[in-house]
């Protein structure tokens, strides 16, 4: 009986975190901003940028690539289509053109409310 509660705990415990981590969301927006994060060197040679994008469940979020990810500036078209996808604090944003990138969310903020 005692075994049987343990067992029945621990698996609870593995699965909560699950349910708390956050949703899956994806959509279509606008890419709002993408600013240029950090400089390059011998060990990142990489360029890193902050795409910054509205979901359609009223949050905003800031999402920067890898540091091993090649992306191109002419890539993130300030004001171009995008589609989303946000799983926790993972996201990947797919463009126009094709090009997907994976990227790691580190802002999220209610979207403003438009003044009436």
């Amino acid at each position: 009986m005692r075994s049987c509660r343990m067992i029945v705990v621990t698996l609870m415990l593995l699965v909560a975190p699950n349910a708390i981590a956050g949703r899956k969301e994806s959509g279509n927006t606008t890419l709002k901003d993408v600013q240029a994060v950090g400089v390059t060197n011998k060990k990142q040679k990489h360029q890193q940028y902050d795409i910054s994008f509205a979901s359609t469940s009223g949050k905003d979020y800031i999402c920067r690539t890898g540091e091993k990810e090649k992306v191109k500036a002419t890539d993130l078209v300030v004001g171009s289509s995008v589609a989303y996808e946000v799983n926790g604090d993972k996201g990947k944003v797919k463009t126009s053109s094709g090009k997907q990138l994976n990227c790691t969310i580190v802002r999220v903020a209610n979207t403003a409310a438009t003044p009436k």
